[in-house]
């Protein structure tokens, strides 16, 4: 029987150690007390929550540490409170989930003026100093009942969903109530922009009372890291953005914003009217336009012009309005392209797209190429990072990418599933490579999914390149050819809709079984888990590789300039096999999962694509023919060998 040190036994709570996971704690635990960051990689399966948790905590318990676990999702940050439940049996340890300020906010006023979590942080700043939200006004009261609460979340675990019900009866703002929590609570599990964006992180770690040298920082599911730090430094303006401006200072009298932003849209415009979808220009370009505008001191004006909607904002809310600011917003990107033009780590886009109701327009961008600019002031100023994922191979490229410390301890750990729990395949004769994507190769690629759907006892996923590629198998029949139900993902889908659509789909594993497809890179094929016969079989249809857009190409080029012989790699396949290595883990979640994961595309068969699968679908991963029928009879005969399953 597997045996953990004493200091680490004191916190695991379960009476047994899955296979290999001693070794995923040891490892944590070895590099956090000697203050070394840990890289490591581990399946489904394996207990990554509560193997880092209970790694961790002995160390931030010595030190006087906090645990910040950073995770994409609001179920993964449960899922620590939810291991912290099992730990506090044990020893009486505290824990809060974090919302973003826009889902905790119970103030309708503020949360549905806001449009990002920064307008609403300003927003709330502004409603609390005029003496306007209710729920602030009671927080501010200091009643015993308040106080109570509070001496209560620092404790004991606590969701955000529990602290916001008990808010909402009490009418005291949730938000406020965990910030008063957060100095005494020692794990805080909350989205990655707690930790990354300067902005957040700084108002964050005012309001837990420490700084970043005395916190261990859990990155879990760090695969989506360098997307989200490369999204946390990018910015955009759109068109609509520059009318509501040139409104906006036109019904508070500001003239000279006004012309300024009539004059720069109707240069946009023209700028933007011959480019087909999007064009990297010269930033000077822009620069050029302003000028030619008579703004001779452009970062005087844009910082004057960010004043005039701090103003504008003030009076919005003494009107009783949103105070949300178009003129704000648009001196905040003018500064931003001003502050990177002269860095070759951003690119500057201009574009012509549709919008929902297929009307053309513009818009700018800045667009970051370096997600380390946002990943090392972190990483390099915390007590310890664990840094974990189930796909994170390889780990050299992750490491170069975000500057985490070279001296970081690195570990994949064996996966803890038997062999005959997972069957793996790729099909020859299907593929999404552009150059064969017709109604004949769409057609091809349906039989093979019906092949799988009428094999599999109750629940499938399918999980496509792309929406092209979904419109594209729906227009040559795909629903026609199932019998079963298809819950389908739609483009632009709510948080809420998408949570209802597969919350309808996991229950028919109750009954006969339903066909999910989704979007590879999508929130569901990476961000919910399909245990048991919630999801039996996933079939990952094409390479989700990016389109190669200007902006795509300028990322491989910039880590071509980064990484000499490994722009494509890291730019391009990288994410691409890490969103199919993510969909394909779905039906795989416990140990007592079996699943059957089918990739229709052939180029999954060449070794190349193959070296960056996990070993867990890789290792005795089968090569089937071109042939009706032989997908069929391997998924009927892997499923026939599970009772459980008939």
């Amino acid at each position: 029987m597997v045996t953990l040190p004493p200091q680490i036994m004191e916190y695991f709570p379960y009476p047994e150690v899955r296979i290999h996971q001693d070794q995923f704690i040891d490892t944590i635990y070895n590099a956090v007390s000697v203050r070394q960051s840990v890289l490591i990689e581990g399946s489904n399966g394996l207990g990554k929550t509560i193997s880092s948790l209970s790694a961790c905590l002995p160390v931030a318990i010595e030190k006087k540490l906090k645990i910040l676990y950073v995770a994409r999702t609001h179920r993964q940050h449960e899922r620590v409170i939810d291991e912290l439940r099992m730990i506090y049996k044990k020893q009486p340890i505290s824990g809060i989930s974090i919302k973003g300020r826009n889902e905790m906010c119970l103030n309708s006023f503020a949360a549905n003026g806001a449009f990002d979590s920064k307008s609403l942080m300003e927003m709330c700043d502004l409603l609390k100093a005029k003496g306007r939200c209710p729920y602030y006004k009671n927080v501010d009261m200091q009643t015993y009942d308040y106080l109570q609460l509070v001496k209560q979340l620092a404790a004991k675990p606590y969701t955000a969903t529990e602290i916001q019900q008990v808010c909402k009866k009490k009418e005291l703002c949730p938000y406020e109530l965990v910030k008063a929590s957060l100095p005494d609570t020692k794990v805080i599990a909350l989205s990655y922009l707690y930790a990354f964006d300067p902005m957040i992180r700084t108002a964050f770690l005012k309001h837990i009372n420490t700084d970043l040298s005395k916190t261990i920082l859990v990155v879990d599911e760090a695969h989506n890291l360098p997307e989200t730090a490369i999204d946390i430094s990018s910015s955009n303006l759109s068109l609509f953005v520059l009318r509501q401006a040139e409104t906006e200072a036109n019904h508070y009298g500001n003239k000279d914003i006004e012309q300024f932003a009539h004059f720069f849209r109707e240069e946009i415009e023209k700028l933007t009217e011959s480019i087909n979808r999007e064009e990297i220009i010269n930033p000077d370009r822009i620069i050029d336009i302003i000028q030619k505008g008579g703004i001779s001191n452009p970062r005087s004006f844009f910082e004057t012009m960010h004043e005039v909607g701090a103003g504008i904002r003030r009076a919005m809310l003494a009107e009783g309005k949103n105070p949300r600011s178009y003129v704000n917003s648009l001196a905040d990107f003018l500064l931003h392209w001003l502050e990177t033009c002269d860095d070759s780590s951003y690119i500057n886009v201009a574009s012509r797209y549709y919008t929902e109701k297929n009307q053309k327009t513009s818009k700018l961008e800045v667009i970051a190429l370096d997600p380390s600019k946002i990943t090392e002031p972190v990483f390099s100023a915390t007590y310890a990072n664990v840094i974990m994922s189930g796909t994170l191979q390889p780990l050299d490229a992750y490491i170069k990418m975000t500057k985490l410390s070279k001296t970081a301890a690195q570990f994949i750990a064996p996966s803890p599933f038997p062999k005959e729990h997972i069957f793996s395949a790729v099909c020859y004769g299907v593929t999404t490579a552009m150059e064969k994507r017709t109604p004949t190769m769409y057609k091809a690629i349906i039989k093979r999914i019906v092949e799988v759907v009428e094999n599999t006892p109750k629940n499938i996923g399918v999980f496509v390149a792309s929406f092209d590629v979904m419109n594209s198998l729906l227009n040559e029949g795909l629903t026609l050819a199932l019998d079963r139900p298809l819950y389908k993902e739609e483009r632009g889908m709510t948080s809420k809709q998408n949570e209802k659509l597969v919350s309808d789909f996991k229950a028919c594993g109750n009954k006969m079984g339903a066909v999910f497809l989704g979007v590879l890179g999508g929130r569901t094929s990476e961000g919910v888990d399909f245990p048991g016969n919630q999801m039996n079989s996933v079939i990952v249809v094409g390479v989700p590789y990016a389109e190669p857009t200007p902006r795509v190409k300028a990322q491989i080029d910039y880590y071509e300039k980064c990484f000499p012989r490994f722009g494509r790699e890291y730019g391009y396949v990288l994410p691409a096999m890490k969103k199919a290595s993510q969909a394909a883990g779905r039906p795989v979640r416990t140990l007592d999962d079996r699943g059957a994961i089918i990739f229709l595309d052939s180029r999954y068969a060449t070794g190349y694509c193959r070296s960056f699968l996990p070993s867990w679908v890789n290792n005795g991963m089968k090569m089937l023919p071109d042939q009706d029928g032989i997908l069929a009879k391997e998924v009927k005969a892997f499923f026939s060998l599970t009772k459980a399953f008939l």
